[in-house]
């Protein structure tokens, strides 16, 4: 699983507009010293409703229009679920869950009255496969991926579009500086969440991933007349969901009877 950060200058090679958020906009100073006719840069903190309404007033302000939205904010977290706190999960959801609703509910007006727009979402191979040690990461994937699969059908009418981008590792902070452990661990699970985050350390700058290959990749899908519901991103990628996908069908057929046997029929109406 990972987090992707994805290489503005991607964008803004290819002669696009773009406005880059970050907490500490100081940090996209060169970026926009390079491009300072199409890029800006503005504060945002997801988890502030304020920021998020100022960041889309400044995009419209400046460039009088929004095409494409990619929610990637977000940090990951190796813990058990008993290892997080009720604290630790409402500021993990807010960041990494609620601050993309809070951006989609901002900018799908937008998007409505232009009757056009692309919302990308950044999930993770964890927001279809379960892995241990990551309940909270996997949990936000999870409900940002079903979230995004049912805004799809909402706002297809109004010309809107939705993606889902599921990285497999690729080679970026989020093993590092990104990466969050248990505040408290409990030994019982040190063979789960331990030796996960043992991984992930041991992992950090060799992912296969390339976040440059991905940007491309991405946009390309953003280019397509017709994108993608999901896009995942690197073999490994590809691997864990197809092994998700034929456990599923693998359990759906061995239970099959079972499942059936739950309807209304006429002897036992």
């Amino acid at each position: 699983m990972s987090s992707l950060y994805l290489p503005p200058e991607a964008v803004l090679k290819k002669g696009d507009y773009l406005l880059a958020t970050a907490r500490k906009p100081k940090q996209l100073r060169v970026l926009i010293e390079h491009y300072p006719e199409t890029a800006k840069a503005v504060r945002l903190d997801v988890t502030l409703s304020q920021d998020i309404q100022a960041a889309v007033d400044t995009v419209i302000a400046t460039f009088g229009r929004i095409d494409v939205l990619v929610n990637n904010a977000g940090h990951g977290l190796i813990a058990a679920l008993e290892e997080v706190s009720d604290v630790d999960i409402h500021q993990y959801f807010e960041t990494n869950f609620f601050g993309a609703l809070r951006l989609m509910r901002t900018v799908l007006p937008v998007m409505r009255q232009q009757g056009s727009g692309h919302i990308v979402n950044m999930s993770s191979t964890a927001g279809l496969v379960g892995f241990g040690g990551s309940s909270l990461y996997c949990g936000a994937k999870f409900a940002l991926e079903g979230t995004s699969e049912a805004l799809a059908k909402e706002v297809e009418s109004f010309g809107v579009k939705v993606t889902l981008i599921e990285p497999g590792a690729f080679r970026t902070d989020f093993n590092g500086r990104s990466l969050a452990a248990a505040k408290q661990s409990i030994d019982a699970y040190a063979p789960v969440s331990g030796a996960s985050l043992q991984r992930f350390k041991q992992m950090d700058g060799k992912q296969p991933g390339n976040p440059r290959s991905a940007a491309q990749a991405i946009i390309q899908a953003v280019e397509s007349p017709h994108p993608p519901m999901r896009l995942a991103l690197g073999t490994d990628a590809m691997s864990l969901i197809q092994e998700k996908l034929s456990g599923v069908k693998t359990d759906l057929d061995a239970w099959q009877q079972v499942t059936v046997s739950t309807d209304y029929t006429n002897s036992n109406n």
